[in-house]
């Protein structure tokens, strides 16, 4: 099994390129199932949970066709996926086992095809993240859905058919799966108390390009007007804002100077305004923006995840390894997902000063963190320790790099090419 190695001390320095949204990449993916022609997607990332979505489109009889990236798109690869003939509408459990976005076929299987056989997801073991809310969507929309043996089974024989549907909390994936199912339903759906994420703003986006009648996007109201079928469409994934963050708190860590080039700070004010509390500058560019810490300390900042446009979920463990080197405390509450401060008995393995308390932790800044044997629990964990290596004194070697796999293109050459000692050990 693969191991990341990580001698700290060394500040970044140079460019780095921002790669295609993952989380945005997975739903356009799955929207491809809506309709019998080709959708195009330029800027996808080479990740390992892209591997596994085309696996399980092509179990679904969707044909998959991968490029280098074109007409501009030069950093990610161009995907063209023919859903022309769907030959299955199961979604087995050892390819959904892997990852918890499979079940963003649910959806578009059932609306299209009027059944779906969808496994119960996988992906990282973070707290309970139940798709009920996936399921009682379906269900105002017509669907009939029972568990049976891990399975999800849908049927609407019918086709389903335009609802108003509050979601009694938000859910990025549940809707995404409502506002792909809608597109192609008999009449209007409301969703009321929809995620606004960015990535859900970019499915909306590519399902118009696609010929569905959207209204409200970006807001948490979306109005979706059926129409019998979608055409085919060419979309460019938008940069991974969550890869942007993750780069710039490993500049603040090591007290560098890197241009991110495709980052994008209006998909990430929250964090930015985050980090320009703690220290950090964050100036604006031609093709990104710029992250530097040259001079002062880091301070502490209290940070509290919250759904879009608050602080990102998939930012806080790498925000809290930034505060294990701050000055004074920083309190980081997580109020998205149960059990996702699993990353702390590893950070307190390099040195780190960090109490939980419930859905709280409370971080007090260290002189000096320490390089360690560390083991990865699921992704964003993985990543945070790899920031904290980076300023550790020392070697660090962590372990389960798989999981930094499934969402990080390249991270290690990425961070070497701004003078990071940090290599790849193949197991």
């Amino acid at each position: 099994m693969d191991r990341i190695r990580v001698r700290g001390g060394v500040s970044l320095q140079g460019a780095i390129q921002i790669s295609g949204s993952k989380n945005a990449s997975l739903p356009l993916m799955a929207a491809a199932l809506l309709t019998d022609q080709p959708l195009v997607l330029h800027n996808v990332p080479r990740l390992a949970d892209i591997g596994t979505m085309i696996a399980l489109l092509q179990q679904h009889g969707v044909e998959v066709e991968a490029a280098p990236g074109e007409n501009g798109h030069r950093h990610g690869k161009t995907l063209t996926l023919n859903a022309a003939k769907i030959t299955s509408t199961t979604a087995p459990y050892d390819i959904v086992r892997k990852m918890r976005a499979s079940v963003l076929v649910l959806g578009p299987l059932v609306a299209r095809c009027g059944q779906a056989r969808v496994s119960l997801p996988g992906g990282c073991a973070i707290g309970t993240r139940p798709v009920d809310l996936h399921i009682a969507g379906l269900q105002a929309l017509g669907a009939t859905i029972e568990l049976d043996g891990g399975y999800m089974v849908a049927t609407a024989p019918h086709g389903l058919r335009g609802a108003k549907y509050v979601f009694p909390k938000v859910s990025v994936g549940a809707t995404e799966n409502l506002m792909m199912a809608a597109s192609i339903a008999r009449g209007t759906t409301i969703l009321d108390n929809a995620a606004r994420e960015p990535e859900i703003t970019d499915l909306a986006h590519c399902l118009i390009a696609m010929g569905a009648r959207i209204q409200g996007v970006g807001t948490e109201t979306l109005r979706i007007d059926g129409v019998e079928r979608l055409r085919a469409a060419t979309h460019a994934v938008i940069p991974d804002r969550i890869e942007t963050g993750t780069f710039a708190m490993a500049v603040a860590m090591t007290a560098g100077d890197v241009e991110l080039v495709g980052g994008r700070i209006d998909l990430l004010e929250s964090a930015i305004d985050t980090l320009r509390g703690a220290g950090v500058e964050c100036t604006p560019t031609n093709a990104g923006f710029r992250v530097s810490r040259r001079n002062g300390a880091l301070h502490g900042v209290d940070v509290m995840t919250e759904p879009y446009p608050g602080f990102p979920t998939d930012l806080q463990a790498q925000m809290m390894a930034l505060m294990c080197r701050a000055e004074g405390a920083a309190m980081i509450t997580e109020t998205i997902f149960e059990n996702r401060f699993m990353h702390v008995p590893e950070l307190m393995r390099m040195g780190a000063n960090i109490n939980i308390h419930g859905a709280s932790a409370m971080v007090r800044g260290v002189r000096e963190l320490r390089g360690a044997e560390v083991m990865a629990t699921d992704l964003r964990a993985s990543v945070s320790l790899a920031i904290a290596a980076l300023a550790a004194k020392g070697d660090t070697t962590l372990h389960r790099v798989y999981h930094l796999d499934r969402g990080y293109e390249r991270l290690e050459e990425k961070l070497a090419a701004c003078g990071a000692d940090i290599e790849r050990v193949k197991g």
